[in-house]
């Protein structure tokens, strides 16, 4: 097995085809709580296990034979919705945690047969990489971030900013620090809620670049809405380019842009 395809795979998020390419049909896999055998029974666990939480890999130590292979990970989980039910904890959208696992692999035809893992309590002894940039957890990062976002989480989001920061909107003045940000939203939440749906991102480690859907529902009236008047029920979507500063790996500054003028109204429901 090639174990650098099956950390893409894992990091992609796509596990359909991580189980399907990568373990025997009658897998067994052990932990410390819960013993399960089968691929349907693997992929379930997955199901369960990716609902609404990214777990992106990050080796540490790879050691590997013919039909065994050992590897310690540490493991980032990022949220992108609540899960009070997570076996780590409790996390919220916007919400990251590493958790440090052992793994031994048995191989067999060049697919894990058996899987047994061990933890160790979450961030104990973990190794740390600047939260936002082009590695897969730092991607898996950010939409986390826009999610904390979409929720109106002022306190999680802004987490991913620089004490300079500097937002840039198309109707507004700058706004300067995560602290007059949240205030912003905070107020604007209130009436209008904002939601972000990603079409597609690019990130280096210095800046990321977003395509994206800006969708603001009124949730009372607001006649005076910077975009445009709301009533109660009403939105409007604009599609917007976004471009995010990077600063050792947080948001130091926020340009939005209309993506064209067109901007379009319905009511919900």
């Amino acid at each position: 097995m090639n174990y650098g395809d099956y950390i893409a795979c894992f990091s992609a998020g796509d596990d359909e085809r991580l189980v399907e390419d990568f373990f025997c049909d009658d897998v067994v896999f052990r932990s410390s709580g819960r013993d399960f055998q089968g691929k349907a029974a693997l992929k379930d666990f997955l199901d369960w296990a990716h609902d609404g939480v990214r777990e992106v890999p990050r080796p540490q130590l790879v050691l590997q034979n013919r039909d065994h292979l050992f590897a310690e990970i540490d493991m980032d989980f990022h949220a992108v919705k609540e899960r009070p039910d997570f076996p780590f904890g409790h996390l919220h959208a916007g919400d990251m945690m590493t958790v440090k696992f052992f793994v031994t692999y048995e191989l067999r035809g060049g697919r894990v047969a058996s899987l047994t893992s061990m933890v160790w309590p979450p961030e104990k002894g973990v190794s740390r990489v600047p939260r936002l940039g082009a590695m897969p957890t730092q991607i898996a990062a950010f939409h986390s971030y826009a999610a904390a976002f979409s929720a109106g989480d002022t306190e999680r989001f802004t987490k991913f900013y620089t004490d300079d920061i500097v937002l840039e909107l198309p109707a507004a003045p700058p706004i300067k620090g995560p602290d007059a940000i949240a205030e912003y939203y905070s107020a604007m939440f209130k009436r209008v809620r904002e939601t972000i749906t990603i079409h597609s991102l690019d990130a280096t480690a210095e800046k990321v670049t977003l395509n994206a859907t800006a969708r603001f529902t009124a949730v009372k009236d607001a006649p005076d809405f910077v975009v445009a008047a709301l009533s109660k029920g009403e939105f409007l979507e604009s599609n917007v380019i976004v471009e995010y500063r990077l600063k050792d790996g947080l948001i130091d500054h926020i340009d939005v842009r209309r993506n064209g003028e067109k901007l379009t109204h319905g009511k919900i429901g």
